[in-house]
């Protein structure tokens, strides 16, 4: 896991080497593309080495599209709607509760580190600004977990069937990250007018506004 995270007094700049590299162009640096319109640009320390203790993304998605389920082991994130309407669904593991955020352009949802999140297109296009306090943030995809863990094991924890298991997830040959990974069959989205909907794990439903 990665030593970097936030430096104060920009000890991480020296005087003697004269000015750094401050610009960079997230558009040359793909973090993962889906296709033109379903695509994610990173910013990290690579390419801006002065840029200690934070990083960017510049995430790009189109209705039926979703940011797979995922958590940051080492960095929390800020997502902040730059255009469209998307869905950010947070669970957090101190309630058991799972949070979802209707966000629009303008409107930000924190997650904290750690937490098994994922992101939902509601509009015909969005974009998203993401940020961490992490130079080089590390990030486990949810599709990772389940097509590098055997089907066995999910059959030994939960009494599933790991046959059924291991072919409904047999197309998973890599990291989705942007999904889903055939886009002939894009599950629509349901538009909701909730702005905030809190889902307990035993199925009850809390509505509230986001001010």
């Amino acid at each position: 896991m990665s030593n970097s995270g936030y430096v104060t007094d920009n000890k991480n700049l020296k005087k003697s080497s004269g000015t750094p590299n401050l610009f960079f162009d997230s558009r040359k640096n793909v973090f993962f593309k889906r296709d033109e319109k379903n695509v994610a640009y990173e910013v990290t320390s690579t390419q801006l080495p002065a840029m200690i203790g934070g990083a960017f993304v510049d995430l790009l998605m189109t209705k039926g599209h979703m940011r797979e389920p995922h958590w940051h082991p080492n960095a929390w994130e800020l997502d902040v709607v730059v255009s469209g309407e998307a869905v950010t669904s947070i669970l957090n593991p101190e309630t058991n509760q799972l949070q979802n955020y209707h966000v629009k352009a303008g409107q930000t949802v924190f997650i904290p580190m750690g937490w098994w999140h994922w992101i939902t297109a509601v509009t015909e296009e969005v974009q998203l600004h993401l940020f961490f306090n992490n130079d080089q943030f590390e990030t486990a995809e949810g599709s990772d977990i389940l097509r590098l863990t055997p089907p066995e094991v999910f059959q030994a924890a939960y009494g599933v069937s790991a046959e059924k298991l291991g072919k409904d997830l047999s197309p998973i040959k890599e990291s989705v990250v942007i999904g889903p990974p055939n886009s002939n069959r894009l599950n629509r989205v349901k538009e909701s007018d909730d702005s905030n909907i809190v889902v307990t794990l035993n199925g009850q439903i809390t509505s509230c506004e986001i001010e």
